[in-house]
């Protein structure tokens, strides 16, 4: 297991540097995470055993396994109720009657783990994007000032250095605040598209996956028409055409066991909660950066709590003095450096906008 997701630990690295938030590394750190240790797990077989096994006559299982793999199999949706006994075998491969009886193919299988790497790639779009814009600003401004051991000759240089940066780019960094809005904005347009993507990916059936699981698990056990069932069958049905002796076309059905299926129906469970968490979680940031934006009350308090130790005329003072990008930045720099170098930076700034020089 640890050779298969080993792959995984540099996803795992703590950066050094914050230069985002909670939520934002909700998509692409755990969910890329998620969906590449899914992908990695539909193809390891040495877990899951062979993805496909047929069972029919006179074929070379071998060969039907390939044919059935590559060209689907398919179950009878009316059929998905009924109890294994004299005329159904297993539900939802029970006979049928050509052209009379419902039939539904089911080709998905095969590109789960490509669907699920490619999905973990536009996850992680929004902080490549992130990352290219921001360019090491914050880690640059942030220098040696995340370490509580430092020279006070050092720490008084670095602290005058950013205060002659933040006043002389003074009203001149919204653009870069708001590109990262942008990539929290793509962040849940991102997530919301990939709950249809995969809604259009499983014929319809994810946006009700979850509540029908759930519902399921509640019903009475002969009202059941389990919906994993439905959309992850573990049995199918497979046919098999060939020439007979005289040239004759020869129909062979067979019965086709996909235990990959026992896997993918966990997945797309556990992914259905996490996408809706997921959703929710970024709309809630969505309307907090809104908040924030719009409101210069809320950009105060939010500062005065990241700096507890700052007392509040300084606070006051620089909240009026900046525009929404100044305070972005000097949000973010809270954010990395030490507590008490925060506090003397922000008295060092306040001052140096009220037009008193620090000595």
């Amino acid at each position: 297991m640890f050779d298969v997701f080993g792959n995984l630990k540099g996803l795992l690295r703590i950066d050094s540097v914050c230069i985002d938030n909670n939520v934002f590394r909700l998509h692409y750190k755990a969910t890329v995470i998620i969906l590449v240790a899914f992908s990695l797990l539909v193809t390891s077989r040495q877990y899951i055993g062979d993805p496909i096994d047929c069972l029919v006559d006179e074929i070379p299982l071998n060969v039907m396994d390939t044919y059935c793999w590559i060209y689907s199999t398919f179950t009878i949706p009316n059929r998905l109720g009924g109890t294994v006994g004299k005329d159904v075998v297993q539900p939802g491969v029970a006979s049928h009657v050509e052209g009379e009886d419902e039939v539904k193919y089911h080709k998905y299988y095969q590109w789960v783990c490509f669907v699920l790497f490619f999905q973990a790639i536009l996850f992680y779009i929004p902080r490549y994007l992130w990352k290219t814009w921001e360019g090491g600003r914050i880690k640059m401004l942030v220098l040696d000032l995340n370490c509580p051991v430092i020279s006070e000759d050092c720490k008084e240089d670095r602290k005058k250095l950013l205060v002659d940066y933040f006043t002389s780019n003074l009203h001149t960094q919204n653009f870069y605040a708001f590109r990262f809005f942008i990539c929290e904005i793509l962040n849940f347009v991102n997530v919301l598209a990939q709950i249809y993507f995969m809604d259009f990916f499983l014929d319809g059936e994810f946006t009700t996956y979850g509540s029908d699981v759930v519902r399921f698990t509640e019903m009475e056990p002969e009202d059941r028409e389990d919906p994993m069932a439905r959309v992850f069958p573990k049995v199918t049905k497979c046919t098999f055409y060939k020439y007979g002796p005289s040239g004759t076309v020869q129909r062979f059905d067979g019965l086709c066991v996909l235990p990959l299926n026992i896997v993918n129906e966990k997945i797309y469970v556990f992914l259905w909660f996490w996408f809706i968490l997921l959703t929710l979680l970024s709309g809630l940031s969505l309307i907090y950066r809104a908040a924030v934006v719009a409101g210069p009350q809320i950009r105060l308090y939010l500062l005065r709590a990241r700096s507890r130790l700052s007392p509040q005329n300084h606070i006051e003072i620089i909240t009026n003095k900046c525009q929404i990008g100044d305070w972005f930045v000097l949000y973010q720099l809270g954010k990395n450096m030490d507590a008490i170098i925060f506090k003397e930076l922000l008295a060092d700034l306040a001052k140096k906008l009220e037009g008193k020089e620090t000595v």
